[in-house]
């Protein structure tokens, strides 16, 4: 069989890929604190070419990686909504483990348990679930993240960071399963909380839309070469074997 075929086979396998990440982005255009994905490919292609040494460059499905952009804030005026500024996660206790998310929409339950609205405890700097007073009210949180209630502090809301592009699992909807461990952050001369305020998704909807209909059309085009390069050869053995 020709090359051809094999890279144009390769090329429908990594635009698979890509569609699959740009149906994802759009179905979460909307959710709260969600980071689109994006697919890298150049770094795979050089190795394939230098340590293989191979005279055909294949296009690979290539490596998943987390879009950086931060979201726009949104002001709800809800004293349990929160929003990160910098590049950090709320870190939450789920059956999974500890999961990092940007959706900052709390909520104290009876018992003063801060939780997220799947109702998972959100951790502090320690990695322990926060607890508020329940006849207390609505917390008062700094931009460090320190907590009161009263004039009383109740602790501090943990940010938290990994190594994303180490490997990661989506969590329902906005939330991370990073491959790295995530420490908590120390530093937050840069980092900081915005209470009353939520992140939007990082996603422009617009910008998907057209990557889809760029990959779409980029899908179609290798099918139809595909099919011609499988004609060509058609014929090519038809000659060949005498066939009129």
């Amino acid at each position: 069989m020709q090359s051809g075929i094999y890279v144009a086979l390769s090329s429908q396998m990594a635009l698979e890929r890509r569609l699959t990440t740009i149906a994802d982005n759009l179905a979460n255009v909307n959710t709260t604190g969600f980071r689109g994905t994006e697919v890298k490919f150049d770094q795979v292609l050089s190795n394939t070419q230098n340590k293989l040494n191979a005279k055909v460059a294949f296009v690979s499905q290539g490596n998943d990686y987390l879009s950086t952009d931060n979201g726009e804030l949104q002001n709800t005026g809800n004293l349990f909504d929160f929003a990160v500024k910098g590049d950090a996660y709320f870190g939450m206790n789920t059956p999974a483990g500890l999961v990092l998310s940007r959706d900052g929409r709390f909520t104290m339950t009876d018992s003063g348990a801060l939780v997220s609205t799947r109702g998972f405890p959100v951790l502090d700097p320690g990695g322990a679930p926060i607890q508020l007073d329940p006849a207390g009210g609505a917390p008062s949180v700094a931009s460090n993240g320190t907590i009161t209630q009263n004039g009383r502090s109740m602790g501090q809301i943990g940010l938290y960071s990994a190594d994303v592009g180490k490997g990661f699992l989506r969590y329902q909807n906005s939330g991370i399963l990073p491959t790295d461990t995530p420490q908590a952050v120390i530093d937050r001369s840069n980092i900081g909380i915005a209470q009353g305020y939520l992140e939007n998704s990082n996603v422009n909807g617009m910008r998907e839309m057209t990557n889809l209909i760029e990959v779409s059309r980029a899908f179609d085009n290798i099918s139809t070469l595909t099919s011609s390069s499988e004609g060509t050869l058609t014929d090519a053995i038809k000659t060949l074997g005498g066939s009129q």
